[in-house]
């Protein structure tokens, strides 16, 4: 095993301010506003604070594909919340997520603005309000939710625990790597299991299911994630790589994948998302090639 220094806890943990790697600056121990700081509030009834993370890809996502399906109430302003900057903890976004985590919605439709977060909560919600992509008989529903929130249970070990380990921890711990990358495979082989005998996660119907597991999972089998593809051998799970290239011909998450991203080609970069013609006109590319 490779050397690491011997750590003894101490009987009361105190916060290292500088010992947090890649996130040092907007990781902290305590919750609530650092900043005055309202949030944006476009002309649409949805509100959308988010990054294209995989989490925030799911909400983006999820809206594309409802106003592909013809509900145009689901018309939404996306704004751009820069986390490493730390705007996730001004008062305004705050207000909206009292966990200061993307994606945040408010949905102004109502006679009284609604606030959502947490990223299965928004899938949900959008699902309930829309009457789409979330079945309505059993046991579709129940196998489509339990695909949701295993989602939710299980990436955390993907992201804040291998990736982290892996590619953003100040220092290399085998005994993490190898604990995290065991379980990062266990779960690629219960999908790659699901998938095997099911065209979608919920059955032979794209949902919610699908939308939430795809920008963490689909994402790391395509080899977007953490510079881990070879390490992890992703080649050998051939059924989660037919479920993401089924899910990458949609055109509703190529534009989904393009929202509040900021990392990539420029052409796929689409900042800020108010209209559905910015997806022409408002890309990175077009703003660079305008501004010279």
């Amino acid at each position: 095993m490779t050397d690491t220094p011997e750590y003894t806890p101490p009987k009361v943990w105190t916060w290292n301010k500088p010992n947090g790697g890649n996130f040092a600056s907007i990781n902290r121990p305590i919750a609530g506003p650092t900043h005055d700081e309202a949030l944006p509030v476009g002309r649409h009834p949805l509100q959308l604070y988010s990054l294209a993370t995989p989490n925030g890809q799911k909400v983006t996502i999820m809206l594309e594909e409802l106003l592909a399906l013809g509900h145009s109430g689901a018309e939404y302003d996306a704004w751009l919340i820069k986390i490493r900057e730390g705007k996730q903890f001004g008062s305004g976004f705050v207000a909206v997520n009292p966990n200061s985590k993307i994606p945040a919605l408010m949905d102004r439709s109502g006679p009284e603005p609604v606030r959502v977060f947490e990223s299965g909560a928004i899938l949900v919600y959008l699902a309930e309000k829309f009457g789409a992509l979330l079945p309505t008989t059993q046991p579709a529903r129940a196998e489509c939710l339990s695909w949701l929130f295993w989602q939710m249970g299980s990436a955390p070990y993907l992201g804040g625990g291998f990736g982290h380990f892996y590619a953003y921890a100040p220092t290399k711990i085998e005994y993490a790597i190898d604990r995290y990358a065991m379980e990062v495979k266990r779960q690629l082989d219960v999908l790659d299991r699901r998938l095997a005998e099911s065209e979608f996660l919920s059955g032979a119907d794209y949902t919610i299911a699908d939308i939430a597991v795809f920008p963490w999972y689909g994402g790391l089998v395509k080899g977007w994630q953490y510079g881990a593809a070879e390490f992890l051998s992703v080649q050998d799970y051939k059924h989660i790589q037919r479920w993401a290239d089924t899910i990458l011909e949609r055109p509703a998450v190529i534009r989904g994948r393009m929202v509040n991203r900021v990392s990539g080609d420029l052409s796929s970069q689409l900042h800020e998302r108010h209209d559905a013609d910015d997806f022409n006109t408002k890309t990175q590319d077009k703003l660079v090639e305008e501004s010279s």
